[in-house]
């Protein structure tokens, strides 16, 4: 079959499966999706929570802990030293196939039973960090997501060896930074986006090799330079003395005529260099990577989002981290050195040939229903079985998936191959990354069949309004460390707002050393806003605004950026 149009048993809108995408299910050995692309991803991301984190105390030693999993959740929660240790075993809550029940209903009972470890990450090498989620190698961090090899970052995420970086999102080697998006081996660089090799960076957009620039975009290797246009040193530095970047009301009009300032300027179909018949965007060093975002030294993949450590191949509808991984297929936050895997999440280190488990570290190998385990093979639903009984039983299981599929409250059908339905997910909608991608109201997602996670009563007692904030860096007193300042959104919006927010003596440090006006959001809010700034995970038809090619592209044809294909933005720009 060369190609079959399908609708989506999810959104009911049709999809198409290519050739090729026939050629990857049969090497797999998984039948053709029944969702859309859109809603597969949607719907792995619901079992991601990256930043929806509670106080609990760990359920075997009682110790305090920041974890993903709220009490109501109905999931065991254990601290990283306990849950590591050898104090239980997982093996221990293995059970028998039973079938005369789906497979999915058995396995959701085992994934409540199991302790789970309070955040994914790598306790032991986060020296003095705390309410982070998704990270390794960290030191004096706080408040840090989906990052390692950081240090002194707060308030950020996809952080990648960097140091001293606060309200950032998606930088590599970068030093000194301040809401900042997409930027690589960059040096004091603020509210900026897409720039390379530069430093001392305000307000700019698509720099490389520049230094000393205010308000600009799409500069090569210039320096001095103030809304494009070109300065000596002297002029450059009065200059920019007199846009007062200390208050905020100034900095806040500064934003305002940089929008519109960047909206003249054209702008590439896709964020990406050296790549081979690739399509997304956000792509690098890759080579056949279609439909894919946030993808780095890759090839032969789709449907695939944050495979950012390189070296994966063969990879459908994998969602974030990767490194080495070889043919898998609708798996979240897996990686390093992994192959075969298949509807499964968080399996790390050294895994193959694993199905439908979750949260399954080290050296597995075999493994198919499981939660939890470490270092195994041959087990089924956490129960150890002999090579010759696991490879008889598979092949009834996955007949019995066929013949008894899951359903869900919506009446859409599980069968072998689809990945967990969401009304299993140890989280609700809103406190999933879902929610940031495919942003629901709570309406919403209570049509849809969605979980919801309401809010709990804060009571906190604001000392501080917005309009007692100093306009000025140079204004703000030690003491606005005590202080518990009111949300600009006051929890109006759909942003996860926290309604109040502390500054942490280490991030007034920061303000105070680089001369930045203190923020009036949370953190939850401004990282939304920052985000606005990063093309979303979809692709629509365009015209290139010069040379009328048709292109595919993240920048949606109602938006109003000047959009180049790839030959006349190398024309005009590189």
């Amino acid at each position: 079959m060369n190609q079959e149009t399908k609708q989506c048993q999810n959104c009911k809108k049709d999809f198409v499966i290519e050739l090729e995408d026939f050629n990857f299910y049969e090497k797999m050995k998984v039948p053709a999706p029944t969702f859309c692309s859109d809603c597969r991803l949607q719907r792995r991301l619901t079992f991601r929570n990256e930043r929806t984190l509670y106080k609990r105390l760990c359920d075997l030693c009682g110790k305090d802990t920041i974890t993903m999993y709220d009490k109501g959740s109905g999931i065991v929660n254990y601290c990283g030293e306990c849950w590591w240790s050898d104090k239980w075993d997982p093996l221990s809550y293995g059970q028998g196939y039973d079938f005369s029940r789906p497979f999915l209903e058995q396995f959701c009972e085992l994934m409540r039973k199991v302790p789970h470890q309070n955040f994914f990450g790598m306790y032991h090498t986060l020296e003095n960090t705390n309410f982070v989620n998704m990270n390794h190698a960290l030191k004096n961090c706080y408040y840090l997501f989906n990052s390692d090899y950081d240090e002194n970052c707060v308030y950020s995420e996809e952080i990648e060896h960097s140091k001293d970086c606060f309200d950032s999102t998606m930088l590599e080697i970068v030093e000194l930074a301040y809401e900042s998006l997409n930027c690589t081996k960059c040096y004091q660089i603020y509210y900026s986006v897409d720039c390379e090799n530069s430093h001392n960076i305000w307000f700019s957009k698509n720099l490389s090799g520049c230094s000393n620039c205010f308000g600009c975009i799409n500069l090569r290797n210039q320096q001095y330079c103030i809304f494009n246009e070109k300065f000596s040193k002297e002029d450059y530095q009065n200059k920019i003395a007199q846009f007062d970047l200390s208050s905020y009301a100034a900095v806040e009009e500064i934003k305002k005529k940089i929008a519109e300032f960047w909206l003249k300027f054209p702008n590439k179909y896709m964020h990406g260099i050296k790549n081979l018949n690739s399509s997304g965007d956000y792509i690098s060093n890759s080579k056949y990577v279609n439909n894919s975002f946030i993808v780095t030294a890759s090839e032969y993949c789709k449907y695939c989002m944050w495979m950012i450590l390189g070296g994966n191949k063969d990879c459908y509808d994998f969602t974030q981290f990767g490194k080495n991984v070889q043919n898998t297929y609708e798996t979240m936050s897996c990686g390093k050195d992994i192959n075969n895997i298949i509807a499964s999440t968080t399996i790390v280190a050294g895994g193959r040939d694993i199905f439908y488990s979750i949260y399954c570290n080290g050296n597995n190998s075999n493994l198919f229903g499981c939660a939890n385990v470490r270092n195994k093979s041959y087990c089924i639903l956490n129960k150890q079985y002999t090579k010759e009984e696991y490879e008889e039983l598979v092949p009834k299981i996955i007949v019995h998936m066929n013949e008894m599929p899951y359903i869900d409250k919506k009446g859409r059908i599980y069968k072998y191959g689809e990945f967990f339905p969401t009304e299993i997910s140890q989280f609700s909608y809103n406190e999933t990354s879902a929610q940031e991608f495919f942003p629901l109201t709570k309406q919403e997602a209570e049509t849809r069949g969605l979980s919801w996670k309401e809010p709990k009563e804060k009571n906190y007692k604001i000392t501080l309004k917005l309009q007692d904030l100093p306009d000025s860096s140079l204004d703000v007193k030690d003491d606005i460390t005590s202080q518990i300042i009111e949300c600009a959104h006051k929890g109006e919006c759909n942003e996860q707002c926290t309604v109040a927010f502390r500054i942490i003596s280490q991030e007034l440090q920061f303000y105070k050393s680089q001369n930045i006006p203190l923020p009036r959001l949370c953190p939850n809010c401004r990282h939304y806003q920052r985000t606005k700034n990063r093309n979303p995970v979809k692709l629509f038809p365009r015209n290139c605004a010069k040379c009328n090619k048709e292109i595919e592209t993240s920048y949606a044809p109602e938006r109003p950026e000047i959009v180049y294909c790839e030959s006349c933005y190398q024309q005009e720009v590189v």
